[in-house]
């Protein structure tokens, strides 16, 4: 296929164009390490691990017939709660079915005689629990080998965790769980089992962790897909800062401490941390509400600013002093 040589011509003044445009921006451009000025705050603060998990029968049973033959009545149906020692289904073995058929062709009364003579067997409940699978329907002819129905005693969220953070997870936890299907009615649960073998995916080590909720909502099925959050650590009223103002050196922490004097250079202070979300972190010791530290942070400037004075409090030279807040 030919290509007019008018596109062609006009594909590379775009391109030609384009790099100029790059190039006019980065010589117009630079960054430039500056400081913000942040204040220690009082607020909440919690430490969270993420995983996905899917809800499955924390104990799945099938229900197998004691003898081969054919099904003649189903009394339950999918998602019905029975109790141990419900009667699930009648059934015939293959000599009752066989003398059924036979029967039939010689009126009511010889139906009726052999069905009394011969009575059906009836299929229980070996557990209390939740049917969550009909796999027959009557007049199916079946083996010993055939699951007729499945059993659930309870459903859970089988969540897996990776190893790194399978430190963190404690049995009886309180973990908040929300299913993908219904996103705005999250529930709470409680970690009930933790694994002892894990798994390997893709070089990835990670531990199934049962989850139990609290309450289980009649919208919850088994294999929806669920989003676990567990809270590791928690405080409601605490000192905090911004993450990125807290520097960590030798496995000590510090922060940059303004000086109430603005002649007066800023000095490190060693400080004692706890809980860090990954954009906050709780300041232990060292500092107290309201006192300001110098966050450092990079931002782009243009070149034309090259004359604007630098912060003299600034250690790490000359960076500029930023805004205040937190």
């Amino acid at each position: 296929m030919k290509v007019s040589k008018k596109i062609i011509f006009f594909i590379s003044v775009v391109l030609i164009a384009g790099t100029t445009a790059i190039i006019s921006y980065s010589s117009k451009t630079k960054t430039e390490l500056t400081y913000q000025e942040v204040k220690v705050f009082k607020g909440p603060i919690k430490n969270t691990i993420l995983s996905t998990g899917v809800v499955q029968p924390l104990n799945r049973l099938e229900v197998k017939a004691p003898i081969a033959g054919r099904i003649e009545t189903i009394l339950v149906k999918e998602g019905q709660l029975v109790l141990r020692g419900k009667i699930l289904a009648w059934m015939s073995s293959s000599e009752r079915a066989a003398l059924l058929d036979t029967a039939k062709s010689k009126g009511k009364e010889e139906v009726a005689y052999w069905q009394e003579a011969y009575k059906a067997t009836p299929l229980m409940a070996p557990i209390t629990g939740q049917i969550i699978q009909r796999n027959v329907e009557p007049g199916q002819t079946i083996t010993i080998q055939d699951a007729l129905l499945v059993m659930s005693d309870r459903l859970a969220i089988k969540a897996q965790v990776d190893e790194t953070d399978i430190s963190q997870v404690k049995l009886q936890q309180l973990v908040e769980v929300t299913l993908d299907a219904y996103a705005e009615q999250p529930m709470k649960g409680l970690v009930t089992q933790i694994a002892f073998d894990s798994k390997t995916t893709n070089n990835v080590t990670t531990y199934e962790v049962d989850i139990i909720p609290e309450t289980i909502p009649d919208f919850m099925k088994s294999g929806m897909t669920a989003n676990v959050v567990f809270t590791t650590s928690e405080k409601e009223e605490t000192l905090l800062l911004p993450s990125s103002a807290v520097q960590k050196e030798n496995g000590k922490f510090k922060v940059l401490l303004a000086s109430a004097d603005q002649n007066k250079e800023p000095t490190f202070l060693s400080v004692e941390v706890g809980v860090n979300d990954g954009k906050k972190i709780e300041i232990l010791t060292g500092l107290k509400e309201g006192d300001t530290v110098l966050m450092p942070r990079l931002t782009t400037l243009s070149k034309k600013s090259d004359s604007a004075p630098t912060s003299p409090l600034s250690p790490f030279g000359g960076g500029k002093k930023g805004s205040k807040g937190h």
